[in-house]
């Protein structure tokens, strides 16, 4: 039996990256000769033991034969005639595909090391094809590794390309998008997920409401970057240096999805996109079976991030809507994740990327201060029931209307 650090810890050592998980490959092994040794099985696909001190993951060898349309249809071999070559050959792209034994040998046998030198993302074979899942996978490493100046590979991306037209990407199940997506969202270049799976021909598969922005345009005025689609991934690099939650950046890549169905006579304007953009937004995270979180705001910065834009002429009822919307008064987060969000909106346009915002600042202070309004003063007053709710409501709104005088400009 021969035991071999594998895959992402391999490739982040040699990248001189932090090693966040380890995983491991047992050669010439069997299911019996794993749990004989104290091993715990917890794979249900193939087999994966629990090593019994450090719990890592150690996987028996093995080879996968195509049998069926998507990432499921595979028959697995893993007994102990399973080289080691024929276990990196299954593997995703080349960069994965080196092992190293416990004196620190290297096992390159699909040009790795190579290719992590010169920076390219390569599939190792043409078994790639037989996943969907793979087209994802590399997009997300190349949004992980593009700002090392990492590219993809053409024969990859032609690759790539034959797999979307052969209709396989249409075999993955929504969570298996979303875990992805997801993912990719909380790496260091995002956008660029997106821009390779648009380019690959995927992203009008897996999120077809982005893919419709690209070539509509904006009022050149407000928008330099003038295409909707150029514009929504600056918002998304944007709120990348604003945020690590991935709900807050996937928000604001979505926040003009609207402008996607906006009359092509009225363009390059775009009005109630806000409105049209909520209902694409629930519809799009009903599809992608998005968390509960995830979704209400997506669906919430789409509908009122003009609202904060337009933020000091806006009146004091439409101000305390909007803090409504968000359950501000009882607790502010989604709100401040919203904030964020609109941040990134304004400053995500050619010129306007070090802008300020001062609108957050308005319109936090305003929240401050209506929520200094309790109900101590209407119950001592005498009032019960509803007739407590409507005094809130209507002292709130009037010291939003007296903040607002003091602090405007």
């Amino acid at each position: 039996m021969q035991i071999f650090l594998v895959g992402g810890a391999v490739r982040d050592q040699l990248l001189e990256l932090p090693v966040k998980d380890k995983d491991w490959v047992v050669v010439g092994s069997s299911v019996e000769k794993m749990l004989d040794q104290g091993y715990t099985q917890v794979g249900a696909d193939f087999p994966v033991f629990l090593h019994p001190k450090s719990k890592e993951e150690y996987a028996l060898a093995r080879t996968e034969r195509k049998t069926a349309k998507g990432y499921k249809g595979f028959d697995c071999v893993s007994d102990d005639s399973v080289t080691l070559e024929d276990d990196l050959k299954r593997r995703d792209l080349t960069i994965n595909a080196i092992a190293m034994d416990n004196k620190g040998n290297l096992f390159d046998p699909y040009g790795g090391l190579q290719d992590i030198k010169d920076k390219v993302l390569r599939h190792v074979s043409a078994a790639f094809i037989e996943d969907p899942l793979r087209i994802l996978r590399l997009a997300r490493f190349y949004a992980r590794f593009e700002h090392l100046g990492f590219i993809v590979a053409d024969e990859t991306i032609q690759l790539m390309r034959n797999m979307v037209e052969s209709g396989e990407l249409a075999t993955l199940v929504a969570e298996r998008v979303w875990t992805d997506m997801q993912k990719a969202l909380g790496e260091k270049n995002p956008e660029s997920f997106f821009m390779i799976l648009r380019q690959v021909g995927a992203l009008k598969v897996v999120l077809p409401e982005l893919d419709a922005l690209y070539g509509v345009p904006q009022p050149m005025l407000y928008h330099p970057e003038v295409d909707c689609a150029i514009h929504s991934l600056k918002v998304l690099q944007i709120a990348c240096t604003l945020s690590n939650d991935t709900n807050v950046r996937f928000a604001s890549l979505l926040h003009d999805i609207g402008k996607g169905q906006s009359p092509r006579d009225n363009l390059p304007h775009h009005y109630g996109h806000e409105q049209s953009g909520e209902q694409i937004v629930k519809s799009l995270c009903k599809r992608l079976k998005l968390p509960n979180k995830t979704s209400q705001l997506c669906q919430l910065v789409a509908k009122y991030h003009t609202h904060t834009h337009r933020a000091r002429e806006l009146n004091s009822k439409t101000i305390h809507k909007v803090f409504q919307a968000f359950g501000a008064f009882k607790n502010n987060s989604l709100f401040e994740q919203f904030l964020i969000c609109c941040e990134s909106d304004a400053r995500g346009r050619s010129g306007f990327t070090d802008s300020k915002y001062p609108q957050s600042q308005y319109l936090r202070d305003l929240l401050i201060q209506a929520k200094t309004i309790t109900a101590k003063e209407f119950i001592e007053q005498g009032l019960i029931g509803e007739k407590i709710g409507i005094a809130i409501h209507k002292a709130q709104i009037q010291q939003i209307d007296k903040t607002r005088e003091s602090i405007s400009v």
